[in-house]
């Protein structure tokens, strides 16, 4: 017996929503059988790293793969779940190298002679260790601004104005994160926001070794269908850089990818397999929903040791911002202010 439609309506499908931009091209690509007008795409590969730049150009390219116009930057790397330091160091600096670019420092200063201030926020739920890599990047992160303001100009050299807030989440709040953000940013007047979260993986295969950077704001929440209020350069009112980690994968993209893998075999004849993916994605939901029934279409799992994952990409997060937006630090001595 098939389950019913507001159940349906309620499990997440991995075809649907997209926190990477990657992801949302990728699938863009598969459906239109060719490249995407008004989406220009880069990929540069690295010893640790391969990088990926996608820059949304207009409308039709928005519409197209689901996305703000902008930039987005994707690093993925498996060393992000090792425990190689040396390679954690060097995925610091070829993010702080990639962040820095989204950032045009000239454009954002108040002053010609007056750095910009950094408005860190670390979103997420420090309770839920999945969620908690924004807070975690706080707890590595150079905060200056109150030094800052009170040091005299010649100690000023070489840092910049930096601060930051972990907000928490509505159910530990009561209070939408955007409006605590944009409550602070009203007081303090930063320049810029970067804003860190948890992602939600809709690849398998990208969960927990990659990187997302993008100059179009965040949507809290958006990975697992929860509706909040965008924090972005519309409702913030200064530029706002996203970073985000995919920590967590919804039990039906597992299913997802299972599929996908099987047809990719020799079980299936080249015709059954070109009948199904021409199956509605409305009935491959159904599929899924009726193989995990209604508990598990729900359910949102992280991987193995996301203790250790959570501080190993916050440290290194923490380090490529440090890097980026204090010019005295360098990856050589990023170490001392971690």
């Amino acid at each position: 017996m098939g389950y019913r439609e507001d159940l349906l309506q309620e499990v997440p499908f991995p075809l649907e929503t997209h926190d990477l931009a990657i992801d949302a091209h990728e699938l863009a690509v598969q459906r239109t059988g060719g490249e995407i007008q008004g989406v220009s795409v880069v990929e540069e590969r690295k010893e640790v790293a391969k990088i990926t730049r996608i820059h949304v150009m207009n409308e039709h390219g928005a519409q197209a793969i689901g996305k703000p116009i902008g930039k987005y930057t994707t690093i993925e790397s498996e060393g992000l779940k090792g425990q190689n330091r040396l390679v954690h160091d060097q995925l610091s600096e070829i993010f702080s190298e990639e962040l820095a670019m989204m950032i045009d420092f000239d454009q954002i200063r108040p002053h010609p002679n007056m750095e910009p201030t950094i408005f860190v926020v670390g979103l997420g739920n420090w309770n839920a260790t999945p969620d908690a890599l924004g807070p975690q990047v706080l707890n590595h992160l150079m905060v200056t601004r109150h030094l800052y303001m009170e040091a005299p100009p010649e100690l000023r050299k070489g840092l910049r104005p930096v601060c930051a807030l972990a907000p928490g989440v509505l159910g530990l709040t009561g209070v939408q994160t955007a409006e605590i953000i944009k409550g602070v940013v009203e007081m303090v007047k930063p320049n810029l926001i970067i804003a860190i979260d948890s992602l939600a993986a809709h690849h398998t295969s990208r969960l927990a070794n990659t990187i997302q950077i993008s100059n179009t704001g965040i949507a809290p929440g958006s990975g697992i269908g929860k509706v909040r209020p965008a924090i972005n350069q519309e409702t913030m009112n200064i530029p706002v850089i996203a970073v985000g980690v995919p920590t967590v994968v919804h039990a039906i993209t597992i299913v997802n990818d299972a599929m996908e893998e099987m047809l990719r075999g020799e079980i299936f004849s080249k015709v059954e397999r070109e009948r199904f993916r021409h199956v509605e994605e409305s009935e491959k939901k159904r599929m899924m929903v009726n193989i995990l029934g209604p508990f598990m279409g729900g359910l949102v799992v992280s991987p193995k040791g996301v203790d250790e994952l959570i501080q190993d990409v916050s440290r290194i997060i923490a380090g490529g911002i440090n890097i980026a937006l204090h010019p005295d630090i360098t990856p050589e001595n990023i170490s001392l202010y971690l």
